[in-house]
């Protein structure tokens, strides 16, 4: 059992966890991720470690509602108990001294994207940050990416802060006024889709993280298989991150919408049957 001891509300749908969870604040890094279950017959869902405190043995989560036990993780209080929280897993984030380094976040795909950019920072990069979502009231950890990046460029659909228009177009901006030696994306598949278009053009190294197709997260399971450079891998076991350049996104984006009708209509029940508990 791991208790929760920190509750906030970065938007209407994505809340910030602080948790116990000693051994895995002392050994994650970077790119690592989490397996957290509710209840003993809990569905089993992969969260990235947004950030840890070694000291007090705490470990940040960020999680976005967007099913049932995503909805019930992030409706926990302070004082509450998660049944299982299992990890560090996955592979680390390569982090080095390269130059600078272009670091891309859609929505809540700037939860994991935040352990990069502080890492690729202390490692002495010029760390340019992008962080795009459709709204002002959508974007999440800006105090913190300016705390790591010596730029941060937000972009909103609407217009409604920052500069209005895609993520892309803030990368792009920054590609066409100074050298860029690696490009990081995270965030929705076909964000990272067309970030990786982008920096395919100008021939720059890209990384993207596939963390949103994983379920098991030790690679018995086979949900997460993804197609690299021509090979299958396994996102929980082999990734996250991959060569972005040699991602099959058509395939992923298709895979990731295979149950996409069952798992709203299992929201949509949830959801009902919460509104007869307040009734």
């Amino acid at each position: 059992m791991n208790k929760i001891i920190a509750v906030e509300n970065l938007s209407e749908n994505v809340v910030k966890l602080e948790i116990e969870a000693p051994r895995i604040a002392k050994k994650r890094k970077a790119g690592h991720f989490v397996i957290v279950k509710l209840g003993l017959k809990g569905e089993r869902i992969p969260l990235t470690i947004s950030s840890s405190d070694p000291e007090k043995g705490t470990i940040t989560l960020i999680i976005q509602k967007v099913g049932v036990t995503s909805h019930k993780i992030a409706n926990l209080n302070v004082g509450d108990l998660v049944t299982d929280v299992v990890g560090p897993l996955g592979q680390a984030t390569h982090i080095e001294k390269l130059g600078t380094v272009l670091c891309a976040g859609g929505g809540v795909g700037t939860a994991p994207l935040l352990p990069i950019v502080e890492a690729m920072h202390k490692a002495g990069n010029r760390v340019i940050t992008v962080l795009a979502a459709r709204s002002k009231d959508l974007v999440i950890l800006e105090k913190e990416m300016r705390e790591f990046s010596d730029e941060v460029i937000i972009m909103t659909d609407d217009g409604s802060y920052g500069k209005q228009g895609l993520v892309t177009h803030g990368m792009e901006e920054v590609i066409l006024r100074e050298k860029v030696d690696k490009v990081i994306t995270i965030g929705p598949a076909i964000m990272m889709k067309f970030s990786s278009m982008l920096t395919k053009k100008y021939n720059i190294p890209t990384e993207a993280s596939l963390n949103a197709i994983m379920v098991d997260g030790t690679g018995m399971c086979g949900a997460c298989r993804v197609t690299v450079g021509g090979t299958t891998k396994f996102v929980c076991v082999d990734g996250p991150e991959f060569n972005a350049h040699e991602v099959n996104f058509d395939e992923l984006l298709t895979r990731l919408g295979g149950f996409k009708e069952e798992e709203y209509q299992a929201y949509q029940t949830y959801l009902e049957g919460l509104k007869n508990v307040v009734a």
